[in-house]
């Protein structure tokens, strides 16, 4: 009965994972960028909510949604103005702006909000429970899993029932005849990093909700967002989830085990999938 509790529960911290990763993948799927900010991204969504909450006294889950524009607006304009800039053939570009980019909002946060720990506070809801006969599970990693597979299926639907999903896989495929047909790719571009920093604000949201953050430790949400894309294979979005429950489960029974091997766990679990599959578990082209 503990093994199964602990598995439940990696299963559901596999969701704040995938909500990690979601955006990193549906970037890296549309326009081949690796974003190395992608941490400190979420860290930045996790402080405005944090602003919000003390400005205006609004409950987290609200704060979310009056940020969620606001984190749009920030991931068009850093596309449009900075990103696109440095896309192209060669990767060493992007690589160094993001990494910049890193650099800069760690510091700025620093500055701005101290070294000190935050957390969000959501009310009772955040040591709430559902006693489910065999196990008993948390109200808010079970939100957390429920956000991540609609997040899912919404980004699905995206790419695949609607006329701006076209228009990314046109954009990815072949920008330049995207271009001749009409489409500019600077724009679908932008588009895609704005609704990548609305899923980024969502896992802001529940990281802020379920630990404390400060503005160091956005490379570490980074690097669990890299083996989750990279676990499920690149361009599949079902797979990232599968990729982040994957190293939730490792790094639960890791800590079972033995409570220092909780984060090495997830990290070996990384490195024994990639030599059994190097390309990931489900490979897939945004096609």
């Amino acid at each position: 009965m503990i093994w199964l509790d602990t598995i439940v529960q990696g299963i559901l911290l596999g969701g704040l994972y995938a909500l990690f990763a979601a955006g990193l993948s549906l970037v890296f799927g549309i326009m081949r960028l690796v974003n190395l900010a992608h941490g400190d991204l979420i860290i930045l969504g996790a402080y405005l909510i944090l602003v919000i909450v003390s400005a205006l006294g609004l409950n987290p889950f609200v704060a979310a949604i009056v940020a969620l524009p606001v984190m749009f607006v920030i991931g068009w304009a850093l596309q449009r103005v900075v990103l696109n800039r440095v896309l192209g053939e060669d990767i060493l570009p992007p690589l160094l702006v993001t990494f910049g980019l890193s650099v800069v909002l760690q510091n700025a946060l620093l500055e701005g909000f101290s070294s000190d720990s935050q957390r969000l506070r959501p009310g009772p809801i955040e040591a709430a429970s559902l006693d489910l006969g065999i196990v008993t599970v948390g109200v808010m990693p079970l939100l957390t899993f429920a956000s991540a597979v609609l997040i899912i299926i919404a980004l699905n639907q995206l790419f695949y029932r609607t006329a701006l999903g076209r228009a990314f896989r046109a954009t990815s495929d072949d920008p330049v005849t995207a271009q001749l047909m009409g489409l500019k790719p600077g724009n679908i571009f932008a588009i895609a990093t704005g609704i990548a920093m609305i899923v980024v604000t969502i896992a802001a949201m529940y990281l802020g909700m379920r630990a404390n953050f400060d503005p160091t430790i956005g490379p570490a949400r980074l690097i669990y967002a890299f083996e989750a894309v990279i676990i499920g294979g690149l361009g599949s979005l079902w797979g990232t989830l599968a990729g982040g429950v994957i190293i939730g489960v490792a790094q639960t029974v890791g800590a079972a085990v033995n409570p220092e091997w909780q984060i090495l766990a997830g990290h070996v679990a990384f490195l024994l999938i990639l030599l059994v599959r190097p390309r990931g578990l489900f490979p897939r082209a945004y096609d």
